[in-house]
């Protein structure tokens, strides 16, 4: 005799999940292999929206997909608790209609990112552990931090213009910001008690930043000496023009140099590759992608000058390209060939070797 089951099963079927994530919910489109199941809002919570997935389809392997953006990877790593497989996609990777472009709401984005994933258009980015990104904030906040010391001291030369207050010639260029400097600032008087009480509190601020800054120094460079950091930095500064915080920053946003297959591979994810548009029998090439890591691609730029100047391979060509085009195009080739090297280091834990023409 055949009995009645009333237990609801999904075995064996397939529920795709977009994501549109924002600080105060999310916008959530679920899709079968053949149907739109549903679209709703939620709270942004993971463990809300797999408790609905288990309440309304028991069973069925779950896959879901957010984009990259301000929420960082902590949904990713407790979606994977979970047993729903996630991936965190680059939104510009994401395929978008003309019409989708000119509709766009939260609940077009997520039916965009299911229909994507579902139909298998979608290649996820690649997330770091969470102890490396922990390590990749510390290293970040210390960028952060001297940008706002910079913004502070322009703030002080600002307050000075508008006071009418000229900076001795003893302070300009590199004497600027010298603890001499400083105590110049403390020193300067003004026809009211509000005016000096204005100065006093941004260069206190300033000094605040400075002091901060510091430690940071000092937090990272602690880092660099474990057992995690210490060889593969070791290595990395044998390329002229990589410091000890210039290969910090590297190792830690790069993280798994496995994850490439070339050197090509890897600057294109730096950023150091061409645009290009070739139609037919044209076969253009541009300036430098738009498409970058921008941390990357800056201090690669910064550290290429100085291997220009350390390196005779690199001194050589710098020279050659500076023949037929202008030094701030040159210097990104040279940042380029800069590229190879760190790939090289990286890739087979051995030191680089001044003089290789690459």
């Amino acid at each position: 005799m055949n009995t009645q089951s009333k237990e609801l099963s999904f075995k064996g079927q397939n529920i795709y999940i977009g994501i549109d994530v924002h600080l105060k919910s999310w916008s959530v489109t679920l899709l079968s292999e053949t149907l739109q199941l549903k679209k709703f809002s939620q709270n942004p919570d993971p463990d809300a929206l797999y408790a609905h997935l288990a309440r309304n389809y028991p069973g069925a392997e779950y896959y879901s997909v957010y984009e990259a953006g301000f929420c960082g990877f902590w949904i990713h790593y407790r979606f994977n608790e979970l047993g729903i497989h996630n991936i965190v996609v680059n939104p510009a990777d994401v395929p978008t209609m003309s019409s989708e472009k000119l509709r766009k709401t939260d609940a077009v984005d997520s039916g965009k990112l299911a229909r994507s994933l579902r139909s298998g258009e979608l290649k996820g980015i690649y997330v770091p552990a969470n102890d490396a990104v922990e390590i990749r904030s510390l290293i970040r906040l210390r960028d952060l931090i001297t940008r706002d010391s910079t913004r502070q001291k322009n703030r002080i030369k600002s307050h000075l213009r508008y006071l009418g207050i000229e900076i001795p010639e003893e302070f300009m260029g590199c004497r600027c910001w010298t603890n001499r400097f400083v105590l110049w600032l403390k020193g300067i008087e003004s026809s009211t008690p509000y005016g000096k009480q204005t100065l006093d509190f941004l260069i206190q601020q300033y000094e605040d930043l400075r002091r901060q800054r510091l430690e940071m120094i000092r937090a990272i460079r602690k880092l660099s000496r474990t057992e995690r950091f210490e060889k593969p930095l070791e290595l990395l500064m044998t390329v002229p023009g990589i410091g000890e915080l210039t290969g910090m920053a590297l190792i830690s946003e790069i993280d798994d140099i496995k994850r490439f297959n070339g050197a090509d591979q890897l600057a294109a994810y730096i950023g150091m590759i061409p645009m290009c548009h070739s139609s037919g029998e044209h076969d253009g090439i541009g300036s430098i992608t738009l498409r970058k890591h921008s941390k990357l691609r800056y201090v690669l730029v910064e550290a290429a000058w100085v291997a220009a100047k350390k390196d005779p391979a690199m001194s050589m060509a710098y020279i050659n390209y500076c023949k037929r085009m202008k030094p701030s195009r040159a210097i990104i080739k040279i940042a380029r060939k800069l590229v190879n090297r760190i790939y090289f280091v990286m890739k087979r834990n051995q030191p680089y070797e001044t003089c290789v023409v690459a």
